[in-house]
Protein backbone atom coordinates (compact mmCIF):
# COMPACT_ATOMS: atom_id res chain seq x y z
CA UNK A 1 0.00 0.00 0.00
CA UNK A 2 1.40 3.33 -0.96
CA UNK A 3 2.30 5.29 1.74
CA UNK A 4 -0.30 8.18 3.21
CA UNK A 5 1.68 11.00 1.95
CA UNK A 6 2.20 10.11 -2.12
CA UNK A 7 -0.76 10.45 -4.13
CA UNK A 8 -2.89 7.12 -4.56
CA UNK A 9 -5.84 5.94 -5.85
CA UNK A 10 -8.71 4.15 -3.99
CA UNK A 11 -10.66 2.36 -5.47
CA UNK A 12 -14.18 2.17 -3.83
CA UNK A 13 -17.33 -0.24 -3.70
CA UNK A 14 -20.20 1.83 -3.29
CA UNK A 15 -23.40 -0.22 -2.21
CA UNK A 16 -26.83 1.17 -1.69
CA UNK A 17 -27.85 -0.99 1.34
CA UNK A 18 -31.48 -2.57 2.10
CA UNK A 19 -32.34 -3.50 -1.92
CA UNK A 20 -31.86 -6.47 -3.39
CA UNK A 21 -30.64 -7.45 -6.02
CA UNK A 22 -27.81 -4.64 -5.29
CA UNK A 23 -27.54 -1.31 -6.74
CA UNK A 24 -23.57 -0.90 -6.69
CA UNK A 25 -20.96 1.14 -7.95
CA UNK A 26 -17.31 0.73 -8.22
CA UNK A 27 -15.29 3.99 -8.53
CA UNK A 28 -11.46 5.27 -8.26
CA UNK A 29 -10.67 8.71 -6.78
CA UNK A 30 -7.83 10.46 -6.52
CA UNK A 31 -6.13 10.12 -2.59
CA UNK A 32 -6.26 14.18 -3.20
CA UNK A 33 -10.16 14.81 -3.60
CA UNK A 34 -11.77 16.13 -0.81
CA UNK A 35 -15.09 14.80 0.90
CA UNK A 36 -17.00 17.68 -1.59
CA UNK A 37 -15.78 15.98 -4.28
CA UNK A 38 -16.33 12.54 -3.52
CA UNK A 39 -20.06 13.56 -2.24
CA UNK A 40 -20.12 14.55 -5.94
CA UNK A 41 -18.47 11.90 -7.66
CA UNK A 42 -21.46 9.65 -5.34
CA UNK A 43 -24.28 11.47 -6.87
CA UNK A 44 -23.23 11.32 -10.14
CA UNK A 45 -21.92 7.47 -10.25
CA UNK A 46 -25.46 6.59 -8.54
CA UNK A 47 -28.03 9.13 -10.42
CA UNK A 48 -29.02 10.96 -7.58
CA UNK A 49 -29.52 14.50 -8.53
CA UNK A 50 -28.26 15.98 -5.59
CA UNK A 51 -31.64 17.50 -4.26
CA UNK A 52 -31.58 16.41 -0.52
CA UNK A 53 -28.66 16.68 2.35
CA UNK A 54 -26.56 14.32 3.07
CA UNK A 55 -23.38 13.19 5.38
CA UNK A 56 -20.57 10.63 5.59
CA UNK A 57 -19.61 9.14 8.27
CA UNK A 58 -15.94 8.26 8.68
CA UNK A 59 -14.33 6.96 11.88
CA UNK A 60 -17.59 8.24 13.89
CA UNK A 61 -17.48 11.71 12.59
CA UNK A 62 -19.94 13.55 10.11
CA UNK A 63 -18.57 15.21 7.15
CA UNK A 64 -20.47 17.00 4.49
CA UNK A 65 -21.07 20.36 2.63
CA UNK A 66 -22.99 22.38 4.95
CA UNK A 67 -26.08 24.00 3.29
CA UNK A 68 -28.03 27.71 4.59
CA UNK A 69 -30.63 26.23 6.79
CA UNK A 70 -28.90 22.69 7.88
CA UNK A 71 -27.45 21.82 11.11
CA UNK A 72 -23.82 22.19 9.09
CA UNK A 73 -20.40 20.31 9.85
CA UNK A 74 -17.40 21.32 12.16
CA UNK A 75 -14.96 21.10 9.22
CA UNK A 76 -15.20 22.55 5.46
CA UNK A 77 -15.91 19.67 3.08
CA UNK A 78 -13.98 21.28 0.62
CA UNK A 79 -11.01 21.34 2.41
CA UNK A 80 -10.95 17.65 3.68
CA UNK A 81 -9.02 15.48 1.56
CA UNK A 82 -8.94 11.62 1.60
CA UNK A 83 -5.57 11.27 2.22
CA UNK A 84 -6.32 12.05 5.68
CA UNK A 85 -8.43 9.44 6.85
CA UNK A 86 -5.38 7.26 5.90
CA UNK A 87 -7.67 4.48 4.93
CA UNK A 88 -6.55 0.98 4.37
CA UNK A 89 -8.00 -1.54 1.98
CA UNK A 90 -11.26 -3.23 3.01
CA UNK A 91 -12.16 -0.55 5.31
CA UNK A 92 -15.53 0.70 5.02
CA UNK A 93 -17.26 3.88 5.82
CA UNK A 94 -20.95 5.67 5.03
CA UNK A 95 -22.91 8.09 3.15
CA UNK A 96 -26.37 8.74 3.97
CA UNK A 97 -28.71 10.75 1.62
CA UNK A 98 -31.67 12.36 2.07
CA UNK A 99 -32.82 11.90 5.15
CA UNK A 100 -36.64 11.27 4.82
CA UNK A 101 -36.32 9.01 2.38
CA UNK A 102 -32.85 7.59 3.88
CA UNK A 103 -30.26 5.83 1.30
CA UNK A 104 -28.39 4.39 3.46
CA UNK A 105 -24.83 3.54 1.23
CA UNK A 106 -21.70 1.60 2.85
CA UNK A 107 -18.53 2.91 0.84
CA UNK A 108 -15.97 0.27 1.53
CA UNK A 109 -12.17 0.51 0.54
CA UNK A 110 -11.62 -2.47 -2.12
CA UNK A 111 -7.79 -1.57 -2.95
CA UNK A 112 -5.37 1.59 -2.88
CA UNK A 113 -2.84 1.79 -6.20
CA UNK A 114 0.01 4.13 -6.97
CA UNK A 115 -0.96 7.35 -9.40
CA UNK A 116 0.78 6.10 -12.09
CA UNK A 117 -1.97 6.48 -14.43
CA UNK A 118 -2.45 9.19 -16.53
CA UNK A 119 -6.52 8.68 -16.73
CA UNK A 120 -8.43 11.39 -15.06
CA UNK A 121 -10.23 10.54 -12.31
CA UNK A 122 -12.60 9.87 -10.74
CA UNK A 123 -14.10 6.91 -12.85
CA UNK A 124 -16.73 4.70 -12.91
CA UNK A 125 -15.58 1.18 -13.81
CA UNK A 126 -18.26 -0.73 -13.24
CA UNK A 127 -21.64 -1.34 -11.61
CA UNK A 128 -25.15 -2.73 -11.40
CA UNK A 129 -29.12 -1.67 -11.28
CA UNK A 130 -30.05 1.73 -12.22
CA UNK A 131 -30.77 4.50 -8.76
CA UNK A 132 -33.52 4.49 -7.46
CA UNK A 133 -35.95 7.66 -8.63
CA UNK A 134 -35.87 10.77 -5.99
CA UNK A 135 -38.72 10.94 -3.16
CA UNK A 136 -40.02 7.51 -3.89
CA UNK A 137 -40.48 6.37 -0.49
CA UNK A 138 -37.42 4.85 0.34
CA UNK A 139 -36.41 1.26 -0.03
CA UNK A 140 -40.08 -0.09 0.95
CA UNK A 141 -41.28 2.34 -1.37
CA UNK A 142 -39.15 1.21 -3.95
CA UNK A 143 -39.18 -2.34 -4.00
CA UNK A 144 -43.17 -1.64 -3.94
CA UNK A 145 -42.85 0.46 -7.50
CA UNK A 146 -40.71 -2.39 -8.81
CA UNK A 147 -43.20 -4.85 -8.08
CA UNK A 148 -45.88 -3.27 -9.93
CA UNK A 149 -43.95 -2.25 -12.80
CA UNK A 150 -43.30 -5.85 -14.68
CA UNK A 151 -42.72 -6.38 -18.02
CA UNK A 152 -45.55 -7.72 -18.95
CA UNK A 153 -47.94 -4.88 -17.96
CA UNK A 154 -45.11 -2.71 -19.32
CA UNK A 155 -45.50 -4.31 -22.68
CA UNK A 156 -49.12 -3.84 -22.64
CA UNK A 157 -48.76 0.04 -21.62
CA UNK A 158 -46.24 0.61 -24.59
CA UNK A 159 -48.21 -1.23 -27.29
CA UNK A 160 -51.36 0.96 -25.81
CA UNK A 161 -49.40 4.02 -26.22
CA UNK A 162 -47.71 3.33 -29.32
CA UNK A 163 -50.97 1.91 -30.91
CA UNK A 164 -52.54 5.40 -30.69
CA UNK A 165 -51.22 6.23 -34.45
CA UNK A 166 -50.57 9.85 -34.30
CA UNK A 167 -47.37 11.35 -33.24
CA UNK A 168 -48.99 14.21 -31.11
CA UNK A 169 -50.64 11.61 -29.29
CA UNK A 170 -47.88 9.90 -28.32
CA UNK A 171 -45.57 12.56 -27.68
CA UNK A 172 -48.30 13.58 -24.75
CA UNK A 173 -47.03 10.70 -23.02
CA UNK A 174 -43.30 11.84 -23.10
CA UNK A 175 -42.95 11.76 -19.25
CA UNK A 176 -44.64 8.31 -19.16
CA UNK A 177 -42.36 6.62 -21.73
CA UNK A 178 -39.43 8.00 -19.82
CA UNK A 179 -40.72 6.31 -16.75
CA UNK A 180 -41.42 3.00 -18.31
CA UNK A 181 -38.19 2.71 -20.35
CA UNK A 182 -36.67 3.31 -16.58
CA UNK A 183 -38.16 0.78 -15.46
CA UNK A 184 -37.65 -1.75 -18.71
CA UNK A 185 -33.48 -0.94 -17.53
CA UNK A 186 -33.77 -0.96 -13.88
CA UNK A 187 -31.04 -3.43 -13.59
CA UNK A 188 -28.41 -1.59 -16.20
CA UNK A 189 -26.24 1.06 -16.38
CA UNK A 190 -25.29 3.81 -18.43
CA UNK A 191 -21.25 3.60 -17.72
CA UNK A 192 -20.40 5.86 -20.96
CA UNK A 193 -23.18 8.84 -19.31
CA UNK A 194 -21.71 8.55 -15.80
CA UNK A 195 -17.98 8.57 -17.15
CA UNK A 196 -18.81 11.43 -19.40
CA UNK A 197 -20.28 13.60 -15.99
CA UNK A 198 -17.48 12.45 -13.86
CA UNK A 199 -15.03 13.94 -16.72
CA UNK A 200 -17.25 17.27 -16.67
CA UNK A 201 -16.87 17.61 -13.31
CA UNK A 202 -12.86 16.95 -12.86
CA UNK A 203 -12.68 19.17 -15.63
CA UNK A 204 -14.49 21.91 -14.08
CA UNK A 205 -17.67 22.14 -16.98
CA UNK A 206 -20.78 22.78 -14.57
CA UNK A 207 -22.52 20.48 -17.64
CA UNK A 208 -22.41 17.60 -15.27
CA UNK A 209 -25.36 19.28 -13.35
CA UNK A 210 -27.66 19.67 -16.30
CA UNK A 211 -27.11 16.15 -17.54
CA UNK A 212 -28.19 14.36 -14.08
CA UNK A 213 -31.40 12.79 -15.40
CA UNK A 214 -33.78 11.64 -12.38
CA UNK A 215 -37.20 9.55 -13.45
CA UNK A 216 -40.10 11.77 -11.51
CA UNK A 217 -43.00 10.23 -9.93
Amino acid sequence: MPAASTLAIYQLKVVLLGISPMIWRRIRVRSDSTIADLHYTIQIAMGWADEHLHQFIIHGVRYGISYMGSAGFGDNAQEVKLAQFSFREREKFIYEYDFCDYWKHQIRVEAIFPDDNPSTYPICTTGKGACPPENCGGTAGFITLRQKYNRVDIALRLAEIFLMGEIEEIAQHKAELAQLHYWLKIHEIDRPKINHQLQQYATGDEAWRDSLSQIRL
